[in-house]
């Protein structure tokens, strides 16, 4: 799986100029599911995700994870992260996951979050979404599980 994570102040996702998700302040995570990926993985990232060491102490430092700051998550699905573009101009997307597959991942990996304690809002799987955001830092880490 791949996933863009954005530490922010605030964010939400509309559809059809209503609103489907939220948090403040925490973390915005685009995410996508590669062709391979399974629960195991999305779980991993999850995880992952829920220890970054990213968020200020009383010291400013960088040394707080999402889940002792107590923030929030808005999970977005993305698939446009699988982009190839080693051919030429146009991006290719065949690395990205068969779409049913690839909701059910994102599904999961919500569901992760959640029961690690995280306030956890999505978007909506396959819908032309409008994504708003306040960056923190600003603060912007790319992960994806087959680069260690």
């Amino acid at each position: 799986m791949r996933a863009l994570v954005q530490r922010v102040r605030e964010a939400q996702v509309t559809v059809d100029s209503t609103l489907v998700g939220r948090t403040g302040p925490g973390l915005l995570i685009l995410v996508c599911a590669m062709s391979g990926d399974d629960e195991a993985t999305a779980a991993a990232l999850a995880t992952k995700i829920s220890k970054l060491r990213i968020f200020r102490d009383e010291a400013g430092k960088m040394n707080l994870s999402l889940v002792q700051t107590g923030g929030g998550a808005l999970v977005v699905s993305q698939f446009t992260l699988a982009a190839d573009t080693s051919r030429g101009n146009r991006p290719g997307f065949s690395g990205a996951a068969k779409p049913d597959i690839a909701e059910a991942l994102y599904l999961h990996f919500a569901k992760v979050l959640k029961e690690l304690g995280i306030a956890t809002e999505t978007g909506r799987f396959g819908a032309e979404m409008q994504v708003q955001l306040t960056n923190d830092g600003p603060v912007t880490l790319w992960l994806d599980t087959d680069i260690p």
